[in-house]
Parts: C-alpha cells; sequence; structure tokens
C-alpha cells in the first residue's frame, strides 16, 4: 500500500474505486465500505483508495495504527489533514478538483450519511447528480450494525467510556487496544510479587475506562494472556499520569523498550484507591488467581 499525508502527493493518473470518511477506527461499517471497493477495483482491474479525513482530534485509533490495519487491502491511502483550506472549499469544487481530477475517481462508495465540503453542504444527492451525468458510479451503503443498532464511531466511544469493552470489540470488528515501548517505572510490581509492563499511551489515543481489564499482549511477535489497568495507579503515585500496566501469565524476560501490542478482552472492576500497598496486592493475587482460572476466548 502506498500511504500519503496530503492529497497534493497522489499522482496516478489511473482511473480509482475509492470510499471516503473520516476512517477513525475501521469498524465493521467502515470495512464495509473498504472491502467493497477492494471488490470493485480487483473486478474491473482498477486501484482501490481510502481517502480518510484526518480530524486532528482524539480518536480510536492512531494514523499509525490505522495505516498498519489496511497495509495489504487497499493500493492507496490518503490521509486529508482538516486543514482551513478542506474545511472551507466548496463541496462542488472538492468532487470536480479533488475526485474527478486528483483521484480520477471511477467509482465512489460512501456511507449514508457521507458530508462533505464548506459547511458540510456536499451530501449523497450531490454525488447522485455527478453519477446521472456519467462523472462516476455511485455505490452508497446502508450502515452495519449490531444488535439492531447502527455502528459508529460516537457509539463505540461511549461503550468505551462505560468500560463495555466487549460491546466495543464486537462492532469494531477486532479487540482494542494500544501499542507502545515498555516504559521503566518504579518497579514496585517485582517487590510485591507481580512485576508488570508500563505503557504510556499516545496523545492521541482514547482510552477505555479507568480500571481492570483481561488482556492479551504481543511481545516480539508472541502472545502472551495477562491482566492490565488502565488509569493512574492512585494508590501508589499522585502523578495522574494515565498508564496501561500489564502483569503478563508465563512471561519471564525483561522487556523494557521493547514495543508491544496491548489488546483487551474484558472489562473486570474499576481502578480503586486502596488504603494500603498490603491491601493493593491483596486484590491484585486475588485477580490473577481468578483471571488464571478462565481462558479468553
Amino acid at each position: 500500500m502506498r500511504y500519503y499525508t496530503e492529497i497534493s502527493s497522489y499522482n496516478d493518473n489511473q482511473r480509482c474505486a475509492v470510499t471516503l470518511g473520516k476512517f477513525d477506527s475501521l469498524h465493521r461499517g467502515h470495512m464495509k465500505l473498504i472491502s467493497d471497493v477492494q471488490k470493485y477495483a480487483r473486478d474491473h482491474k482498477m486501484k482501490s483508495v481510502v481517502f480518510a479525513f484526518d480530524m486532528g482530534k482524539r480518536s480510536l485509533l492512531t494514523n499509525e495504527e490505522r495505516k498498519e490495519r489496511l497495509e495489504d487491502v487497499v493500493d492507496y491511502m490518503i490521509e486529508c489533514p482538516f486543514t482551513e483550506e478542506i474545511r472551507r472549499m466548496d463541496a462542488q469544487l472538492f468532487v470536480e478538483e479533488v475526485l474527478i481530477k486528483k483521484l480520477h475517481a471511477s467509482y465512489i462508495a460512501v456511507g449514508t450519511d457521507f458530508r462533505f465540503g464548506h459547511e458540510a453542504r456536499g451530501d449523497i444527492k450531490m454525488l447522485e447528480t455527478y453519477a446521472k451525468h456519467g462523472a462516476f458510479e455511485l455505490n452508497v451503503i446502508e450502515k452495519e450494525t449490531n444488535q439492531g443498532k447502527p455502528i459508529s464511531s460516537t457509539y463505540i466511544r461511549e461503550t468505551l467510556k462505560n468500560g463495555e469493552i466487549t460491546l466495543a470489540n464486537q462492532m469494531l470488528g477486532y479487540k482494542y487496544g494500544l501499542s507502545g515501548v515498555v516504559e521503566y517505572g518504579r518497579q514496585l510490581g517485582r517487590t510485591l510479587g507481580f512485576p508488570t509492563m508500563n505503557v504510556a499511551p499516545d496523545d492521541r489515543k482514547i482510552m477505555p475506562k479507568a480500571g481492570v481489564y483481561r488482556c492479551k499482549i504481543q511481545i516480539d511477535n508472541e502472545w502472551y494472556e495477562g491482566i492490565g489497568n488502565v488509569g493512574i495507579k492512585p494508590t501508589v503515585t499522585n502523578e495522574k499520569k494515565m498508564l496501561v500496566e500489564v502483569y503478563v501469565f508465563d512471561y519471564n524476560k525483561e522487556a523494557y523498550g521493547k514495543r508491544v501490542v496491548i489488546e483487551f478482552d474484558s472489562f473486570e472492576r474499576p481502578e480503586k484507591k486502596f488504603d494500603s500497598i498490603e491491601e493493593l496486592k491483596k486484590q491484585v493475587n486475588y485477580d490473577i488467581r481468578k483471571f488464571k482460572e478462565r481462558e479468553i476466548r
């Protein structure tokens, strides 16, 4: 996949199949759009393009994570920063200058609520008008649903905020998580008998509700089970720094400085400030025993 962080860098003059949107989580609805253009491009021997508006806000996926997930899925991915120029661009001008002249779009797939252009004046009806005049073929795809409710990044953010990680994972189609480098901490876990790995989340990454999660962690391309705490560790520090602290089952090597991937499987309990380190130790030992009695599905 070729990856561009601005429209001007794209220079393929061939016709393409493109889908447009924020794609800020690559949930099942997003992948429905992407799979559609991928299939059309393959069947019609043209390139597939994902055109993602980068709103510059905290997101369910960082740009790097989104790029990794699409690496072997489409031919091109274009990150379009939501600059003042893009924000103020007339919707018709966007269609004519970007979709038709720059991308050479032969096929466009978008969701039913897709809006674009200055003051979001561009919509499906405008695209349909261009399609009727032969500018491109248009496919408007209905939203994917979960338990009868439309899937959206807003809905997923709400479920994460409430600790409903299982529901979030169902809508995403993959387990929510993060990647990062294992940091040196206070090594308190070692003295308590359960050494942990500390990973600071990217500032752009939306984190789930603070608390204890059953999780999986990838280290050196190997997956391990474990338990992780998302939060600020109120019992042992007043720093207020958000961390993910994971105790990894059956791992006895040093991991400092290594990049790891953490996936959240289930929410177990809220983060709590204990009255003493001994109470914390007792609770964590209980969590570990309980978690080891079950298998991650």
